[in-house]
């Protein structure tokens, strides 16, 4: 676990030890339960990392208590039972694998039901257990902050060393005559306003290969955000499409800039890989990687890598280091400003802003859309462009340059100029890389038969049902004035709405996700047929899936077949990860790369395998395409194709539609396209507005019209 390694409980008061582990054994079926049906809310979370940190202080006492071997030897596999029942249940949900990693955050929620568990027990935690929200001693969120001895040693170690925070410019404010005007709802409009042919990239110069290492070489549009950089240009929204080299541009980009220290943010699942490519890119600067507390941080170091989650405990040395430069990589993790990491990530920016005489700001994503257009605020804000309410410093001068208001019909286009002017860079592989082969999907449609198919079929069958009867309820409770003919469009959304919103509340019974579970299930075994077929004719093979079982499935197939293949999952250590990689791209006897969906579908370069099998539907396009890009990309030779395992006749051919349909959002708000807005965030909904729509034209109800 992630929390502070502890002396066993000292206990004021004990009454029934024994219950301990009755108490930890209801509580860990009570998370299976849920977790097997599909329902894990976040309550079931907080109970599963509470019997977490309670279970690891309980065998830590039962260890360290001596007398009768045999009654603590019973003990003792009774609890590691217990921890078998958690692990095994883990590795079905990969947000609840994540709690058992060694620099998981406890949430506070955690602590405090784990405390009252004790308490309901009649035993009182020691002081040092108590949450920070019930000693009041310190501010909460910095009970966990640690400072690595290394940093301390470095402080020590050279006095000139201590950053000097005195030399940040102080601007003159100027007059300003959009003063009362609300421009961030503009702006941000702006780029939902844009046409067909607005520029989606700043002005670049001509690329430069100055600070690229021998042997090495940049392609043209690498080098020209270096150059910007040497240039002078210091804040980057770089937002070129997957596989365009976005990781060795921002390397670069610190060397023209002189950046150093240079602090890099980024999900634990390229930790190493920055790390890797920092040493290919800029070998002559040393680098370091962040790991839980931080004891073999290297506080002499020119690059600081540290991932989203272990910010907490960090944050407080990090912000005084006085770093020259920051990056954040897969910058739309931070887009929901009230989570804790992305308040992290603001107030180091913010940090590095005010005390560094124009730092280089760097937010790096090859999808900056997930949901919303609101999604570039926290990303602005990184990079100093705004702040809660207003446009800052540079970026108003320049609203103000245009001489037009929100009032006046060009300020749009005008605006979203200033803003991409600002640092957005957006380049697609059709523009800048002729010479990477192109990429199709292919539709694999696949009938499930026997009793799974038969199973499923008749899931969708009793689900529509359901949403049917909930329909005809409220239709029959209206009054006559208020029927409508025909099907109620309105009404269909709002019972498809209650539908989700009972499939996301543990909600007992077939709902759209577990029956997404059920059909990548039942497809694992031909998805893996097929993807043994083409390592067979066509070499190497990157299977995608979402969920473990999925995956177990697959590997067994490929076992039986006689296979070799790479597994690459969300539980594994950046160590094991990066060894499975290596024996995929280095060894031709591996044929196969089994990858989680969500948990390689960055980070990762796969260019050796031409063809990709999709076993299962993402819910959304942009993770789809993430997925895709880690072999076409830089270093691709041959076309890419992504076979993507559809079971026709269910509900799963009619999300594949929908995730089509839904891809346009980033290419307009980003590249200028004409194509229509829409968030690919309510496929789940518009799965069943279809479901149920279809279900009320096959059986009319009493509410529709003959023949509607």
């Amino acid at each position: 676990m992630g929390a502070r390694r502890t002396a066993p409980l000292k206990q004021r008061r004990v009454r029934h030890r024994g219950d301990v582990v009755s108490v930890l054994a209801g509580t860990v079926r009570e998370v299976q339960a849920a977790v097997q049906g599909g329902r894990v809310t976040p309550a079931v979370r907080t109970k599963f990392q509470a019997v977490a940190l309670l279970l690891r202080d309980e065998r830590a006492r039962v260890r360290a208590v001596t007398g009768n071997d045999g009654h603590r030897a019973e003990q003792l596999k009774r609890l590691d039972g217990i921890a078998t029942i958690l692990a095994t249940t883990a590795v079905r949900d990969a947000g609840l694998l994540a709690l058992l990693a060694e620099d998981a955050v406890v949430s506070d929620a955690a602590r405090s039901l784990k405390q009252q568990m004790l308490r309901d027990l009649g035993i009182e935690p020691a002081l040092d257990e108590i949450a920070p929200a019930e000693t009041a001693i310190a501010p909460a969120g910095t009970d966990r902050r640690v400072v690595p001895q290394s940093v301390i040693s470095r402080q020590l170690a050279n006095p000139f060393l201590a950053p000097d925070f005195s030399a940040v410019p102080q601007r003159t404010p100027r007059p300003r005559r959009l003063t009362g005007w609300e421009l961030l709802g503009p702006l941000l409009s702006s780029f939902e306003r844009a046409a067909g042919e607005a520029p989606a990239c700043m002005a670049l110069p001509a690329p430069t290969a100055r600070f690229t290492p021998a042997g090495l070489k940049l392609m043209p549009h690498q080098g020209q955000l270096v150059g910007s950089a040497a240039a002078g240009h210091r804040t980057f929204l770089l937002a070129d499409e997957p596989g365009l080299g976005k990781t060795a541009q921002a390397l670069l980009a610190a060397e023209a800039a002189n950046a150093y220290p240079l602090l890099v943010v980024v999900p634990n699942v390229v930790k190493i890989n920055w790390a890797r490519e920092a040493a290919r890119w800029t070998p002559h600067r040393s680098t370091t990687v962040v790991q839980g507390d931080g004891e073999t941080v290297d506080g002499f170091a020119d690059i600081v890598v540290v991932n989203y989650e272990v910010l907490d405990r960090h944050v407080g040395w990090l912000g005084d280091f006085g770093f020259r430069g920051m990056v954040v990589d897969e910058a739309h993790f931070i887009k929901n400003k009230t989570s804790q990491r992305s308040q992290h990530v603001l107030e180091l920016s913010d940090l590095i802003r005010t005390r560094t005489p124009r730092p280089l700001l760097m937010a790096l994503t090859g999808t900056p859309l997930i949901n919303d257009i609101e999604d570039f605020r926290a990303i602005w804000q990184f990079l100093g462009w705004i702040d809660d309410t207003k446009p800052l410093g540079e970026l108003m001068d320049a609203l103000e340059d245009t001489g037009l208001t929100p009032a006046d019909p060009g300020f749009y286009p005008a605006a979203r100029g200033c803003v991409i002017d600002f640092g957005i860079v957006r380049r697609r592989k059709v523009d800048v890389a002729a010479d990477i082969p192109a990429r199709r999907i292919a539709d694999l449609p696949v009938e499930l038969d026997g009793p799974a198919g038969r199973s499923i079929r008749a899931a969708e069958r009793d689900l529509a049902r359901r949403m049917v009867a909930r329909y005809e309820s409220v239709l029959a409770s209206r009054s006559s004035d208020a029927v409508v003919e025909g099907i109620d469009p309105d009404l269909v959304r709002r019972v498809a709405r209650w539908e989700l919103k009972d499939a996301t509340t543990a909600q007992a019974g077939e709902n759209v996700f577990s029956m997404m579970r059920r059909i990548g299930q039942a497809k694992a075994g031909l998805a893996a047929d097929y993807a043994a077929q083409l390592a067979r004719s066509a070499g190497k093979v990157v299977f995608f899936a979402k969920h473990v079982d999925v995956m177990d499935a697959a590997e067994k197939t490929f076992a039986r077949q006689g296979v070799r293949f790479s597994s690459i999952r969300g539980d594994q250590t950046p160590a094991s990860r990066q060894k499975n990689i290596d024996a995929f791209v280095n060894d031709p006897d591996v044929a196969v790369a089994v990858c989680s969906l969500t948990a390689a579908g960055v980070g990762l370069n796969l260019q050796v395998a031409s063809n990709i099998v999709l076993a299962e539907l993402s819910w959304t396009d942009a993770e789809q395409t993430q997925a895709i890009d880690r072999s076409h990309r830089i270093g691709q030779t041959e076309p890419v194709t992504a076979w993507r395992v559809i079971a026709a006749q269910t509900i799963d051919a009619r999300i594949a539609e929908l995730i089509d349909s839904k891809a346009g959002l980033a290419a307009r708000a980003l590249d200028g396209s004409d194509e229509q807005v829409a968030s690919s965030a309510d496929v789940q909904l518009e799965a069943l507005v279809a479901l149920l729509t279809d279900a009320l034209r096959a059986a009319p109800g009493p509410g529709d019209a003959p023949g509607s």
